[in-house]
């Protein structure tokens, strides 16, 4: 390399040395904030040591410093994000504010400072994730986020290094314990969605805006991220399909359970071949029904799982506590770990490797698999009708069940797979046929 190329490149780091301190400033003191300062002054010693050298905390930063803040000495903390990230003696920033805008400026802040970044903000990382690595490599720094899928589920940890020499075929995971607590209460005790929502809230697994869960943002989020590091190309936010759980009826999980199903949101990311022949990404989010002899069907309460698929190391399946303050810090702890360690001995964590550059498949391409649940009338002919649309539409169907109440007639389709565009559109000529009195639910079923 010529010397004016090096000129513009930053210098690589040897590290501090063995045994030398290493600054930290954390940024945000809520839940996880709160867990990971009284963890890192409790195992203070033992992380020293697996570090290669003491890990001090140089600051904290909240929004309002008139608020009451147990458990951390009052003289570090700040309300002013920018000059303790902008200390000399702080070597690493840990970011647990949440949100996007101003998490972004300020880990970008710190990023080209020099410093390296934990963060446990899924919805940053899902959004900004190539500028973040950019920034990153051009200060040659570490930027950690295990935290931001399934708390301390070793899940990122696995796609860059354990599988970093496999090929990842598909991921389905449960990612989102709120709305698994829902679907399961439902599902063990009979309660609707508004008991089971009702509930959640009175345990605390809902936030004050629930959307971000109940909606699947939030499982869309993290399937962006696992997407990206599986397959080697930037998957973003806004690059996956994303429905919630808001309208699955207690009729819904009666039909399912009835099935030999269970009904999860699953985030899938999946590579998947197009018309020619060339490799592209599935990556969405939506209630899903899953055979109950599977593992991810038994996931109960709010816990996490993740269903790995690969071509070397087949089938892995990752589960514990997805969310929650003291399972969320232990990852962002073990990131700290990480990034300390590089700091004093030198070197960098390996960083984000989007060299495959897939395109994302368009959604109406991917193939799925639809049980709709319908109300038809109660009339020779019927079932017929319905048979003719789905084969004028390539549709082949795999059951048909058909159920007599006294105000009608149920039929319930399960289809092989399809193209999810010749699948919906079916559905919606189905729905408007003059022998249909209303398509009650469409779910889409796992492979």
């Amino acid at each position: 390399m010529s010397t004016e190329a090096n000129k513009l490149q930053p210098a690589f780091n040897p590290g501090k040395g063995e045994g030398q301190a290493v600054g930290l400033a954390i940024l945000g003191y809520g839940t996880v904030g709160s867990e990971v300062l009284r963890l890192l002054n409790k195992h203070s010693d033992s992380l020293a040591q697996r570090a290669g050298g003491p890990i001090q905390i140089k600051g904290v930063a909240v929004s309002d410093l008139s608020k009451p803040r147990a458990g951390v000495d009052p003289e570090l903390l700040t309300d002013d994000a920018y000059s303790l990230i902008n200390r000399e003696d702080v070597d690493i920033v840990v970011e647990l504010i949440g949100g996007i805008d101003y998490p972004r400026e300020l880990v970008l802040a710190a990023l080209k400072a020099g410093k390296s970044v934990v963060t446990a903000n899924k919805a940053l990382v899902a959004a900004h994730a190539d500028e973040l690595a950019a920034a990153a490599d051009a200060a040659k720094v570490d930027l950690y986020f295990e935290a931001a899928v399934a708390a301390a589920i070793p899940v990122l940890g696995m796609l860059r290094r354990s599988l970093a020499g496999d090929q990842v075929q598909r991921i389905s995971g449960i990612v989102n314990g709120t709305t698994n607590f829902i679907l399961d209460a439902m599902d063990s005790t009979g309660a609707t969605y508004e008991e089971a929502f009702a509930e959640a809230s009175r345990l605390g697994y809902v936030e004050a805006d629930p959307s971000a869960d109940v909606e699947g943002y939030d499982a869309a989020s993290k399937a962006a991220i696992l997407a990206s590091l599986a397959f080697h190309t930037r998957v973003k936010f806004d690059d996956v399909y994303c429905e919630g759980i808001s309208k699955i009826t207690a009729d819904d999980i009666k039909a399912a359970k009835a099935a030999g199903q269970a009904i999860k949101l699953l985030a899938t990311c999946e590579l998947i071949t197009n018309d020619s022949g060339e490799s592209e990404i599935s990556a969405r989010v939506h209630p899903t029904l899953v055979n109950r002899s599977h593992p991810l069907a038994s996931v109960s309460k709010s816990y996490n799982a993740v269903f790995v698929e690969s071509e070397a190391a087949g089938e892995l399946m990752f589960y514990g506590n997805g969310a929650g303050g003291a399972p969320t810090a232990s990852a962002v702890i073990g990131d700290i770990v990480g990034a300390t360690r590089n700091k004093v001995l030198g070197g960098r964590a390996p960083g984000d490797n989007t060299y495959a550059n897939l395109a994302i498949a368009d959604f109406g391409n991917v193939r799925t698999r639809y049980h709709i649940d319908m109300k038809v009338e109660d009339r020779t002919g019927v079932l017929a009708e319905i048979a003719t649309i789905c084969v004028e539409n390539n549709i082949s169907l795999r059951t048909v069940r058909q159920e007599q109440y006294p105000t009608g007639t149920r039929l319930i389709l399960v289809t092989h797979t399809a193209r999810e565009a010749d699948l919906a559109r079916t559905v919606d000529i189905i729905a408007a046929s003059s022998a249909v009195l209303g398509v009650e639910s469409v779910i889409r079923l796992a492979e």
